[in-house]
């Protein structure tokens, strides 16, 4: 996985953090569920960038 994509990954967790804490204090309950979503979607995109990782240290690149 390069670099990249795992900077980019992390950075859609942040962007939901953000959206999720903005709807929660404007008690926007849409924006808060869209932040919690696209923190779980980055989540799973990190767990795939993780596990090709180990792929890769397993079976050499």
């Amino acid at each position: 996985m390069t670099m990249g994509d795992k900077i980019k990954h992390a950075g859609e967790e942040a962007v939901g953090k953000v959206k999720e804490a903005t709807g929660r204090v404007t008690d926007n309950e849409s924006l808060e569920a869209r932040g919690q979503a696209e923190q779980a979607e980055a989540n799973v995109k990190q767990a795939g960038d993780d596990a090709k990782d180990a792929a890769k240290d397993v079976f050499g690149s």
